[in-house]
Order: structure tokens, then C-alpha cells, then sequence
């Protein structure tokens, strides 16, 4: 069984009188320690199939499956628990506190889960040193670069060694330089430390990066490919 089924899944909005329907009847697999990249059109869907793989949103139909638990029928409390146990988020303008350290940026999800200080502090000194950023634990996002925020961001993402990690265009707010290193680092992780990713991007050489890619367009997917190895 993959680590991520989708069977099935639809999702509309309203919009006026007019009904948008970003997914219709898609079914995938992600498997675990897979790394897929997601492309397509504004408006086809990319962020939604996100948001309903991270328990964020839910399907009008279809069911959604991580590592054996149909997140469509949990709780609204059920999914918050399950989230932070299961899942990580990157986002494209970091969402980092301004009044919180890297460390305790990434710290942030861990006090969620049932660890002691010592386990928390553990998992988040291995999350700052598998991104690089070590010495800069004590220092404040108005003190660290871009690239160096993204750093955090992703940091928090794996602290809680989440099943799945979802990316919603994580170089977007980047220069070129520094979304080569991000890219360098997520393909890293996923290589190393076996994390199973998800990402949606605009850009096709951020989506090469990928294992496998895939094409959504007005709720289909269209074609895949394998990705590039750096």
C-alpha cells in the first residue's frame, strides 16, 4: 500500500454562480520516501490538492489515506492531532514569528506532541543541523537572510519527523541563487532522510528536482516524468 492514496477526489467552489472545480474524480500514490513535484495553470488545483492531503480542506468526494488513516473522517480536533504528528508544511513566504528565535520557530510544532524538553530539544537542534543553520539557533528572522528563513521553514517542517511534507511553492519568494541552494537542500533531505515530499511549483527546473513529476490541468492530471538527480 502507498503512503499516500487519493481515490476518487473531487472538490468545488463557489465563486458568484459560477461553480470552479479545481479536482475532479483524481486518484494518485505517493510512496513513501517519494518525491513528487506538481505543476500546472494558476487556478487547476495545485494549492487545493495540498491543502486536502494535509488535512486543511476536505474532499466533496473521494477518500483521502496517510500511512493507513483516512483523514476524511476525522475530527476537526482529530486532524489538528493528526496533523502535527503527520505532517509538515513548507510555505513560499516562510510564515516564520518575528518575535521567536529560529530555534523557537522551529521548536513551535513539537509542543504539540507528547515530549519531554529534552526530546523536543533533540529534534530541534537535528532539524537546524540537517538544514545548516546551527549556529544561527538563537537568531531572530529580521537576522537572517531569505535563504536562511526558507532554512527555518523547512527546519520546522521535519521537526516532528512527519510522514509527509507538503511544499506550496518554497522557492517562489526566492533570488536564483538561493532557490538553487533550497532546491539542493530539499532534494537532500529527501534523499538522506528519506522524507516524502509533495511540492507545488511554477517553475519547471525547481520541478526537475523532483523523483517524479506530475501536470495538473482543470482537475487531471496530465503527464508525468522522472525527475533530474543533482
Amino acid at each position: 500500500m502507498a503512503l499516500v492514496e487519493l481515490r476518487g477526489v473531487s472538490k468545488s467552489f463557489s465563486k458568484g454562480e459560477e461553480t470552479i472545480t479545481p479536482l475532479d474524480n483524481i486518484s494518485m500514490d505517493i510512496e513513501e520516501g517519494e518525491f513528487i513535484s506538481l505543476m500546472g495553470p494558476s487556478g487547476t488545483g495545485k494549492s487545493t490538492l495540498l491543502n486536502l492531503v494535509s488535512g486543511i480542506d476536505r474532499p466533496d468526494a473521494g477518500t483521502i489515506t496517510v500511512d493507513g488513516t483516512d483523514v476524511t473522517k476525522l475530527s476537526r480536533t482529530q486532524l489538528a492531532d493528526w496533523r502535527a504528528a503527520n505532517l509538515g508544511y513548507i510555505f513560499q513566504t516562510h510564515n516564520l514569528s518575528p518575535v521567536l528565535t529560529a530555534y523557537e520557530n522551529v521548536e513551535l510544532p513539537t509542543l504539540l506532541l507528547k515530549l519531554s524538553s529534552a526530546q523536543r530539544r533533540q529534534r530541534v537542534e537535528l532539524a537546524l543541523e540537517a538544514v545548516g543553520l546551527s549556529d544561527r539557533a538563537n537568531h531572530y528572522p529580521r537576522q537572517l537572510s531569505g535563504g536562511q528563513e526558507q532554512r527555518v521553514g523547512i527546519a520546522r517542517a521535519i521537526v516532528a519527523h512527519p510522514k509527509v511534507v507538503v511544499a506550496d511553492e518554497p522557492t517562489g519568494s526566492l533570488d536564483a541563487e538561493t532557490s538553487d541552494q533550497v532546491q539542493i537542500l530539499l532534494q537532500r533531505l529527501n534523499r538522506e532522510l528519506n522524507i516524502t515530499m509533495l511540492m507545488v511549483t511554477h517553475d519547471s527546473n525547481v520541478a526537475g528536482i523532483a523523483t517524479k513529476q506530475l501536470i495538473l490541468d482543470r482537475g487531471k492530471f496530465l503527464a508525468r516524468a522522472e525527475g533530474v538527480v543533482r
